[in-house]
């Protein structure tokens, strides 16, 4: 039986501009089983759910459930649950930690500032702080969504959790069914696919050194597709491994075509010409779906800028 996510990867679809866009994640601890729609169809409370959809809809805010890997045992009452949030964004980042036993208090947060990127009610809320220990590497098992996830992504969840890796959760549905196992990796927010355990085991080195390996990334979470794809690759153009120093500044034009502008913290910038194309020949997005052609994010040119004609720019 060929899943979607093996069709993909016979098909060498790339990887880069895939990456789930967010500016700041909420993640909910949520023991037992997942239904395809998590926040609303879990142990959750779904009115408390779809409470929580609605307060960060079009704040920059994406929130997600997350469990421990290994078997669940199917319990409806959580004592204690883990709740995190993480800013993406380069220059700001951040990740803090907080435990309640009430999730009704996740509605008292105010999403338009955790979206702009303050934890302040975060930790007034939910006495917050912020987290010390080591990165967050969240595999996506949410099977309910896409057989993908549970059959490549728990096997690589257990593993890692097993051989001694700290940081390790299940979450919920992050886009790219036909990429697992994908993972997000936080605090830096960069997002992984067709992740094997040892690849895992190096990101989490590099985070923990402020590096971002660009080997089977997908994107940053701070950035829209086309900012993904060019970013990465002046990663790759200018060998550059240190997590916060790139930024997309702007990003012009519209599908299929984006002149994005990438800038480092040293004052460079670079010019990338990002298309959007159709991978072909179709194949289906998810199990069970239709054969269609998901778009594809190509990168056509990088052009490092001249300082004069970065001047120029930021005086129109």
């Amino acid at each position: 039986m060929s899943t979607c996510a093996k069709v993909s990867r016979d098909l060498e679809e790339p990887l880069a501009g895939t990456a789930a866009t967010a500016r700041t994640w909420l993640l909910v601890e949520q023991p037992g089983p997942w239904g395809a729609k998590a926040l609303t169809s879990s142990h959750l409370d779904p009115a408390l759910g779809r409470a929580l959809e609605q307060a960060a809809e079009g704040t920059g805010v994406r929130i997600a459930l997350i469990r421990r890997p290994g078997r669940h045992a199917d319990c409806h009452t959580v004592a204690e649950r883990q709740v995190y949030a993480a800013h993406t964004t380069p220059g700001n980042v951040w990740l803090h930690k907080a435990t309640t036993s009430d999730p009704e208090r996740l509605l008292e947060l105010d999403f338009t500032e955790l979206g702009k990127g303050l934890p302040g009610t975060f930790d007034t809320t939910l006495d917050g702080a912020p987290h010390t220990g080591d990165p967050l590497a969240l595999v996506c098992t949410n099977g309910k969504r896409d057989r993908c996830c549970a059959l490549l992504g728990r096997p690589l969840a257990a593993e890692l959790a097993a051989s001694g890796v700290d940081g390790i959760w299940e979450v919920t549905h992050l886009g790219g069914h036909r990429f697992s196992p994908t993972l997000l990796v936080l605090p830096f927010g960069y997002a992984y696919g067709r992740a094997e355990a040892h690849a895992v085991k190096e990101i989490l080195q590099g985070v923990r050194e402020g590096r971002v390996v660009t080997e089977g990334c997908r994107g940053s979470s701070a950035w829209e597709r086309p900012g993904q794809a060019a970013e990465l690759a002046v990663r790759t153009a200018a060998q550059e491994d240190a997590a916060g120093a790139l930024s997309v500044v702007r990003t012009e034009g519209s599908a299929p075509r984006w002149e994005v502008t990438v800038a480092h913290t040293d004052g460079r910038h670079w010019l990338v010409t990002v298309a959007q194309g159709a991978a072909l020949p179709p194949r289906p997005e998810s199990c069970g779906s239709a054969l269609g052609s998901p778009a594809r994010m190509d990168v056509m040119a990088v052009r490092e800028l001249s300082r004069t004609a970065v001047a120029h720019s930021a005086g129109h």
